[in-house]
């Protein structure tokens, strides 16, 4: 993460968290263009498009203020997703038991690139099982990059989650 996005996340986090909601990732597009904060409801409800919006102004007006940004940008505020990315360590264990991609900045017993069953983090390892059946053992501070794939399986928990909470209301 470079030091403009650790700044935005410290500009922002605490709106995030005063909202009720997590921060899950600040991200710039490549071009810079287009400044992306993904969040979702701290109390694992789902996320709806009004959220969004209501978090889009208010990050957008403590932005404004702090400017941290030189020059013109499009502020995105959106929710994860179903295959969502894994950006925080206790991502890699609330989602243990579906299938993730893991991307490192280094070569991890010659490779790069891990798909598996996620089976979670502990002690700064990220776990995987592969589709060959042995495990993987991926250092957490070298995980560039790391997301879900889409599945059967995490279709209908996210389902399952959705449903519950339409019950909820």
């Amino acid at each position: 993460m470079t030091d403009l996005l650790r700044r935005i996340e410290d500009i922002v986090a605490p709106t995030v968290v005063g909202m009720g909601f997590e921060l899950v990732r600040v991200a710039m597009s490549k071009g810079g263009g287009t400044l992306q904060i993904m969040i979702e409801p701290a109390d694992g409800s789902p996320m709806d498009v009004e959220a969004c919006a209501t978090l889009s102004r208010a990050l957008s007006a403590v932005l404004d203020v702090e400017d941290p940004i030189p020059g013109a940008y499009t502020l995105e505020v959106s929710s994860p997703g179903i295959d969502r990315p894994l950006t925080r360590p206790k991502d890699y264990s609330r989602w243990a038991g579906h299938l993730a991609r893991v991307e490192t900045a280094e070569p991890v017993d010659g490779r790069r690139r891990f798909k598996g069953t996620l089976l979670g983090l502990s002690d700064g390892v990220v776990r995987l099982r592969l589709d060959d059946g042995t495990e993987a053992a991926v250092p957490l501070a070298v995980v560039s990059r790391a997301k879900l794939e889409m599945t059967d399986a995490l279709i209908e928990e996210h389902r399952l989650a959705q449903q519950g909470a339409g019950q909820a209301h």
